[in-house]
């Protein structure tokens, strides 16, 4: 399936299922990069992992042959860094999560602290708390705003799904009543703020992801052409079941090489 294509100035791409999967680069990732380089596009990876600061997923993409400069690197820790920034600039926040979050925010001028924040902030981490649950549920109970850096409920490991920022996200919830802001995908809100970051407009920018439900739903609503791969978590069946429609359907990476 395919529509008419403007000039691509931009490009955003999603990371696992596109790029590499499990540590490993996909066929023809590294060919796409170079292409992109070459032909002096301005791009960004993006990811809602918000555990690890850009140079740390930058030496993870080296490790699978993967040459990709941290500052190209646009995680869900830096759009919702981004986002309570303009928000509240020089606020203050009690976070759940790790250093690509702590990170994110400390950069933007925020102060983290567990005594009347401005927000509890709740990302992903590796090994979730209860105390600190707990902590934010009653900072919540007492005012603070809810923000999420991600919607999804499950994470990949070796040994199979982990429960994920959505998840605990839901566990406050029913502890509150309050609802958190999601920022990351499926949010358009995360393709805006790495627009912005790379000064791209929306006629002249592709997102390249491997799922309906969150690349291809929220590209759509950036305005952006929108190029599914197959290469991850959809599967060419499950497409018919969304009511939306990427602008494309491709194999993997290796087909888009040929669109820059």
């Amino acid at each position: 399936m395919t529509t008419e294509r403007v000039a691509a100035e931009c490009w955003l791409t999603d990371m696992d299922g596109v790029l590499v999967h499990e540590e490993r680069a996909l066929p023809g990732a590294a060919e796409f990069l170079e292409r992109l380089v070459e032909k002096e596009r301005r791009f960004l990876v993006l990811t809602n992992n918000s555990i690890f600061t850009p140079r740390d997923l930058s030496a993870r993409l080296v490790r699978a042959g993967l040459s990709v400069p941290e500052e190209s690197i646009w995680t869900s820790a830096l759009a919702t860094a981004d986002f309570l920034r303009t928000q509240l600039p020089g606020g203050s926040a009690y976070v759940i999560g790790e250093a690509g979050l702590t990170t994110a925010l400390y950069e933007v001028g925020y102060t983290l602290t567990d005594t009347d924040p401005d927000y509890v902030v709740l990302g992903e981490t590796r090994t979730y708390s209860f105390e600190a649950i707990t902590r934010a549920i009653r900072l919540i109970g007492r005012g603070a705003r809810f923000i999420a850096t991600n919607p999804d409920v499950t994470g990949p490991s070796p040994e199979g799904p982990l429960p994920a920022t959505g998840s605990v996200a839901a566990m406050i919830t029913r502890a509150t009543g309050a609802e958190p802001y999601f920022v990351g995908k499926p949010n358009p809100m995360m393709f805006r703020s790495a627009m912005n970051r790379i000064e791209a407009h929306s006629e002249s920018t592709i997102m390249i992801g491997d799922r309906m439900d969150t690349d291809v739903v929220a590209g759509i609503e950036a305005g952006l052409e929108t190029v599914l791969v197959l290469s991850g978590s959809t599967a060419a069946a499950d497409v018919p079941r969304f009511p939306f429609r990427p602008s494309r359907i491709c194999d993997s990476i290796a087909d888009v090489i040929d669109l820059v």
